[in-house]
């Protein structure tokens, strides 16, 4: 059977750990460009001669003067801004235990339950890991952009200029839902990348990537565009940028250029079978890099707007059974019960054909709409219904799932103490969990990652004591003195594990 393909994030090692990369201040009149003749093959084929360093000749089939852009001096222009990240991740090594299966295949230790309980075994001896990825300075004062995953669970971060200074890097904040990270590092009077228009960017034009992949520094790829808008399963508030210039793991929070030398992207993932450069690499736009950016850096978090509806695509099938004249919008499936789409009247079975006058081509495009608007803000959603169309009016809700992860107290309580960053589950998930209550944990570091807690996991209790909400973390954590006994969920397994308060 073939293998099938898979989105993979473009980490240098298994642990997700690092980003890195390295840019220069960019010249405000963009890169210069290289003009060529190109000759006619026709004239040529037909025994007739082009003039050397021209684009004249007689043919009518010949092909006007072509600009071929100049990448080497963009590389030249903003190199120096593009970091190498290392990230280090000092987790426990544990005691694999004699364990027979009743099957009789002593072999098989991959199954669900092993590999649950072997994340909990006897921890031994501290062996440092680490990974390596790219990011970009966009503040002279030291501020840079990079991904989430490259170092969401460090215990280290190190950054390294190419000028061969490295600094201690220190994780101002983390966005798990656009996957940005921002990241400072104690420096002024460094180069920075000038930043462009994504929105500018047309499929077709040529792009250059600059980043680490496999840990070669300041390795530049180019090729075009490929695609705009695309929505990504795991990445329904970015409308990624495609292009199909050549990007590997280590890539990971590397900027993607325009031809003016200006970033519009971050390099975040692939679509590969192989795990490597098969011409499909997918970058999220600046400007929702930026935002997220600003966000974190004045409120520590990212304030997302939320109405309470589960959507679909709108098929060709579909709009003829709604009345549509074409497939359009965003077939509603299901509304969230006391949401904000659910008091303002919207019903499973309508399609939403604009927001705040913004027509839908397709589904993808609502997500972030809805993202980008402040919460307690009035909306306009124009939805077709029993075949013709109408204007509602709804109060944006706030949309709390994502939680910011930072490397320090600044958060307080249960990440400053424990390194966990968590969520109430939703009735959806809890649903989903055969009615388990608790908390989702969004971001392990620290304790709980060398605990070998992970995102994903669900915690249920606190020494014996159910916990439903992060003020019942809070409050047990700050009973307990020296350690704290957090029962763990993880798939139909359940255990007990043992957590030192930092």
């Amino acid at each position: 059977m073939p293998r099938k393909s898979i989105l993979i994030v473009l980490l240098s090692s298994a642990l997700a750990v690092a980003a890195c990369s390295k840019e220069e201040k960019v010249a405000a009149t963009g890169a210069p460009m290289i003009t060529a003749a190109a000759t006619s093959t026709n004239a040529a084929a037909q025994g007739g001669s082009v003039p050397a360093g021209t684009g004249a000749t007689s043919s009518p089939y010949a092909t006007p003067t072509q600009t071929l852009p100049d990448f080497a001096t963009i590389v030249e222009q903003n190199k120096g801004a593009v970091v190498n990240i290392t990230s280090t991740l000092r987790r426990t090594s544990m005691q694999q235990p004699q364990m027979q299966n009743p099957g009789g295949d002593d072999d098989d230790q991959d199954n669900p339950f092993n590999q649950f309980f072997r994340r909990f075994q006897q921890p031994m001896p501290q062996v440092p890991q680490q990974g390596m990825g790219s990011g970009f300075i966009i503040d002279p004062n030291g501020v840079l952009l990079t991904n989430a995953h490259v170092v969401e669970g460090a215990d280290e971060v190190k950054v390294k200029l190419p000028d061969k200074r490295e600094f201690k890097g220190k994780v101002a904040g983390i966005d798990h839902l656009t996957d940005i990270a921002v990241v400072k590092i104690d420096a002024t009077g460094l180069p920075a990348v000038k930043i462009g228009d994504p929105s500018k960017a047309r499929v077709g034009d040529w792009v250059l990537a600059i980043g680490s992949p496999f840990g070669f520094e300041n390795t530049v790829t180019a090729g075009i565009i490929s695609g705009t808008s695309r929505s990504l399963p795991e990445g329904a508030y970015v409308p990624f940028i495609q292009t199909d210039a050549a990007v590997n793991p280590g890539n990971s929070g590397g900027p993607l250029f325009n031809l003016k030398g200006e970033v519009i992207g971050i390099n975040s993932q692939i679509y590969s079978r192989t795990g490597g450069y098969m011409g499909l690499a997918f970058a999220i736009p600046i400007d929702v890099a930026a935002k997220v950016k600003d966000e974190l850096m004045a409120h520590g978090k990212v304030e997302r707007g939320k109405i309470g509806v589960g959507i679909q695509d709108v098929n060709a099938s579909l709009a003829q059974s709604f009345g549509l004249e074409k497939p359009q919008g965003a077939l509603v499936s299901q509304v969230e019960s006391g949401g904000p789409a659910d008091k303002a009247g919207l019903k499973p079975g309508d399609v939403i054909l604009a927001y705040n006058g913004r027509a839908l081509s397709g589904s993808n495009e609502l997500p972030a709409l809805v993202a980008n608007t402040k919460p307690g803000t009035k909306a306009n959603v124009d939805v077709w219904r029993n075949g013709k169309k109408e204007t509602i009016a709804l109060t944006v809700g706030e949309l709390k799932a994502d939680k910011t992860a930072q490397n320090d107290d600044s958060q307080g309580g249960e990440h400053g103490k424990l390194g966990l960053a968590v969520r109430p589950l939703t009735p959806d998930e809890s649903k989903q969990l055969d009615g388990t209550k608790g908390l989702l944990v969004q971001q392990a570091s620290g304790p709980a990652a060398r605990a070998g807690i992970r995102q994903g996991d669900v915690i249920t209790a606190v020494n014996g004591t159910p916990v439903k909400s992060v003020d019942d973390l809070k409050r047990a954590t700050e009973k307990s003195k020296g350690s704290v006994a957090l029962l763990v969920k993880r798939g139909e397994a359940s255990i007990f594990v043992p957590l030192e308060i930092g």
